[in-house]
Order: structure tokens, then sequence, then C-alpha cells
């Protein structure tokens, strides 16, 4: 005879469900600043500055979360979020990130303001990148030859930077400007004869053009624009007043043409006549 089965043996058993056990920050940050330095060398970027967002979630004072971030936003070219960010840590933030402020606004072509932020001292700022982030502001407004004295100088400086091979680009630019002007335009100019010359010192400065033109003056009005002829490509052998013109109606069939009836007609009679005289 079998065994009673007890009641709870019908019962389905359900385990409770394990509550992760949350770890503890420290432990979180040092994981996710390993995510970071392989999103780094990977060159994801921009997962990289989505770490950075989440490690500043757990400390948002951490000075080296906060310098990568905004390393990469001007890496990737993200210069207004840069400059948003150093704004939002003038009061929270001890550090002064005077060289990426004016970093940023150069790409953002606010050379006046580079050159002021430039001009700001603080603690931490990047002194080599700052003198040639001055020359790149001197070539772009002209001064060539303040440029090429601080490519010089940076040249000199640190023979074996890394930079080195960048600089003796910039030095090659800016040798050649300084060279059109000092010697090729100089040439130039004196080759020219003495009455244009005069013409040229006596002529009033050039007036700056405007970046663009109005619209209305820009659209040239249906009315003016002359209408263009189409030409009409005849067949081979075909003259034009000489070869006669097809027959409109060669597309249609016999039947649906409108000689149709006549030629019938005229094959009626003609049958008729015939049959008169056979008779």
């Amino acid at each position: 005879m079998p065994a009673p089965k007890s009641k709870s043996s019908g019962l389905r058993h359900e385990s409770k469900p394990k509550t992760r056990e949350e770890r503890p920050i420290h432990e979180q940050l040092k994981r996710l600043f390993k995510t970071l330095c392989a999103q780094i060398d990977g060159g994801h970027h921009s997962n990289a500055i989505k770490t950075c967002d989440k490690i500043l979630r757990l400390s948002p004072a951490d000075a080296d979360a906060l310098q990568t971030k905004l390393f990469l936003l001007l890496t990737t070219d993200q210069a207004a979020a840069a400059i948003t960010l150093i704004e939002s840590l003038k009061e929270s933030n001890e550090l002064r990130y005077t060289f990426e402020q004016a970093y940023a606004l150069y790409c953002l072509h606010k050379r006046d303001e580079a050159r002021a932020a430039l001009s700001q001292e603080g603690e931490g700022v990047d002194e080599r990148g700052a003198r040639h982030l001055e020359a790149q502001l001197n070539y772009r407004e002209g001064a060539y030859q303040a440029a090429f004295d601080i490519y010089n100088e940076l040249l000199d400086s640190a023979p074996t930077a890394e930079e080195h091979a960048d600089i003796l680009t910039n030095i090659q630019a800016v040798s050649a400007h300084l060279d059109f002007i000092n010697t090729t335009f100089l040439h130039s100019l004196d080759a020219l004869p003495t009455s244009v010359q005069a013409q040229i010192e006596d002529a009033p400065p050039p007036t700056v053009a405007a970046t663009h033109a109005p619209l209305a003056n820009a659209a040239v009005p249906e009315s003016q624009a002359p209408p263009k002829e189409k030409k009409v490509r005849l067949p081979k052998g075909v003259v034009l007043g000489v070869t006669p013109m097809p027959d409109p109606e060669r597309w249609l069939k016999k039947s649906e043409r409108s000689n149709f009836g006549q030629r019938r007609r005229k094959g009626a009679g003609g049958g008729r006549s015939d049959a008169g005289e056979r008779c």
C-alpha cells in the first residue's frame, strides 16, 4: 500500500531571488577606471566620455575623471561642451583649466577671448602648450615673425619632444609666408614700372568685401534671363523643307486611319466598272 502523500509535497517550492549586494564605491571606481583606460587605449572616445560621467556620478570632485573628460571633449572636437564643463567647475574646483579653456576658444575661432584666457596665470598651466597655442594665434592673425620665433624657441628647448614633427611642419608654413612677404612680394614690386608703383602707393586702401551678397541681387529675374533655344535633331538623310513629312497616322492601325474607308470605296467602284465592261 503506497504511503499517503503529504500536503506540502504537491506545492512547488519557490526560491526567493537573491539580493545582489552593492559593491563599495572604491571598488566600483576601480573597475570604472580600468574600463576607462581600456576605452582610451582602443580609441573609443565616445564610450570613454560616458564612463567618465559614471565616475563623476560616484565621485563628483574626482580630478582625474574631470581632466580626462575635458581632454576627451577637446579630442573629439566638442569645444563648446568643454567650455561648459570648465565654467561649471570654476566655483566647485580649485584647479583652473586656463590652457584648456583658451584652446577651446581657439577651436571656436574666438581668438581675442582665447588670448585673454591664455594671459591669465593659474596653477597647473602647461607653459609649453600655452606657448604653442600662442604661436598658433600669432599665425592666424598674420604675425608670422612672432610665430616663427616661438616655434624656434620650442624646438631649441626640447628637440626630442613628442610635438617635434608638428613644430617642424609649422615652421615650414611660417617660413613660406615670411619668404613671400620679405622676398617674393618685394621683388615683384621692384620689377614693376615706376608709374605702376606710384599708382599703387597713391591708391586708397581696399574696402572690406561683404561676406555674403543679398539674395535679391544674387538671383537673376526670369524676365532678364534669355530663353534657351531648343535644338531639333533631324534623322539622317532628312532635309528640312525638302523631304516630305511622314504620315502622322503611321502609328495607327490601317482600319483606324482616316483614309481607310476611302480606299475601300474606290476599290469597290473599280470592281463594278470592270464587271460592266466584261458584260
